[in-house]
């Protein structure tokens, strides 16, 4: 059910629009955490170790189809605010068309290489074998799980965030009741994990699928499913972007994971503990990002661009609010916080990880500034912006500034973790002065494609 979201209360649109996203992202996480809660009930530490390296990929891979998606939202949203039916239809049928036969390609490839990839993420010897069957049926499972997350990115560029929030509830109880079957009762392992995973997602595009056809939501026609070379570019010169973008941000998270394994065991688990945790407050800033997105494409399509911005400015008054009421939380409650995580409660490592969790989590604040902006610049069709400030960050900052705390600051964590704050802090600045260009353009320019 398409739905305007280019009148009524900016804030209170901002708010019924994002909690449905929030509530997916806690979903989803819960969901990745499913398979390496039950095989660590049945199994030993090598399928534990085979499943989190598994799905360390299979998130790394979602995270880049999802950000490609971004550009079908950006689309169809234009097209619904702009109250253009047929091209909210092509824009929908040529996204299926698209991701249908890239998933079939990345299929093909990614089974091709599943070894490589295996022998990249330094496996363990004794996980290798179950790594390899997790991935390869995972890897089989590509187009349900492309359709998966396609078919959610259609119905938000509809304005619709709750039906993807009840399709990723149908998927993790599925999935949980799956994995249940396979790995306890039928003993399958890592087998079982990748199968929960798999068709639990497939049933998920079952009822979503029939969810669209009951309702109707648009009157496609073949015609629509035939690739049309201006829709297409238009998907992918919004959706590319953002997808590096992701894969780019994954690769220094493990970059950043491999420095702080440098420094020994106990600075290597804290850093992971604390890895989980940044996770969980993350949500609010990736249910922002992902909300903007959808709101501004609709309110931009419908030529109302100060309703964009004022979009804008209220997602990150509520970004940096939920950001600054954690970070001081934090402060005083970094310590219990880790130790949930620790088995056994070493002290060591929760000390090591308060003191990372005491400079990381002022990312909470900054990285809620630039995730609004990179929302707001893929509404615009300016996606290359979002990735130009995520590499400038990365690779001038980021990863620089952890390298070198990790060598100046031998005895505490606290350092790399300000280090991925101050990043995000040049983000912003970038951010800033992007969207003072953007504003200094006229009407005609500042047009999404």
């Amino acid at each position: 059910m398409k739905k305007n979201l280019t009148e009524g209360s900016v804030f209170k649109t901002i708010l019924t629009f994002s909690l449905p996203y929030l509530l997916s992202y806690f979903l989803q996480t819960l969901y990745g955490m499913a398979d390496l809660f039950i095989i660590g009930q049945f199994n030993g530490v090598e399928c534990t170790t085979a499943v989190s390296i598994g799905s360390q990929v299979m998130h790394m891979i979602t995270v880049m189809i999802v950000g490609l998606a971004m550009g079908s939202t950006v689309m169809i949203g234009h097209a619904v605010g702009a109250g253009k039916q047929n091209d909210a239809a092509k824009a929908t049928g040529n996204t299926a068309t698209l991701f249908l036969g890239l998933s079939l390609v990345l299929m093909v490839i990614l089974l091709l290489i599943v070894r490589p990839v295996i022998s990249l993420m330094r496996t363990p010897a004794e996980a290798v074998s179950g790594t390899v069957t997790y991935l390869t049926i995972c890897f089989i499972g590509i187009p349900f799980i492309t359709a998966y997350n396609i078919i959610a990115s259609i119905f938000r560029g509809m304005g619709d965030s709750k039906s993807p929030m009840y399709f990723i509830a149908i998927a993790c109880a599925a999935n949980i009741a799956l994995d249940y079957l396979f790995i306890g009762i039928l003993g399958m392992g890592p087998a079982g994990a990748a199968l929960g995973t798999t068709l639990s997602q497939t049933i998920s595009v079952l009822v979503s699928l029939t969810v669209i056809i009951r309702k109707k939501m648009l009157a496609l026609t073949r015609q629509d499913f035939y690739p049309a070379r201006a829709v297409i570019r238009g998907l992918l010169s919004v959706g590319v972007p953002v997808a590096l973008q992701d894969g780019f941000i994954q690769i220094s998270f493990l970059v950043i994971t491999a420095i702080a394994n440098n420094r020994g065991l106990t600075d290597a688990a804290a850093v992971g503990i604390v890895e989980k945790i940044i996770g969980i407050l993350f949500l609010v800033p990736s249910s922002m990002l992902s909300a903007v997105s959808a709101l501004c494409a609709q309110n931009l399509g419908a030529g109302r661009q100060d309703r964009a911005k004022q979009t804008l400015r209220y997602a990150i008054e509520l970004a940096v609010g939920f950001g600054l009421v954690s970070a001081l939380l934090m402060q005083f409650a970094a310590e219990p916080v880790v130790g949930l995580f620790v088995s056994g409660k070493d002290a060591g490592v929760i000390r090591a990880g308060a003191q990372y969790l005491h400079g990381y989590v002022w990312d909470c604040v900054l990285a809620g500034i630039h995730f609004c902006f990179s929302g707001y610049f893929c509404a615009c069709g300016k996606s290359g912006i979002s990735f130009l400030h995520n590499c400038i960050s990365i690779l001038f900052a980021r990863i620089p500034l952890a390298w070198l705390a990790s060598r100046m600051f031998a005895d505490t964590l606290m350092p790399m973790g300000l280090a991925t704050a101050i990043g995000s802090g040049v983000s912003v600045i970038v951010c800033v002065i992007a969207y003072l260009w953007l504003n200094k353009r006229n009407t005609e320019n500042l047009r999404c494609e």
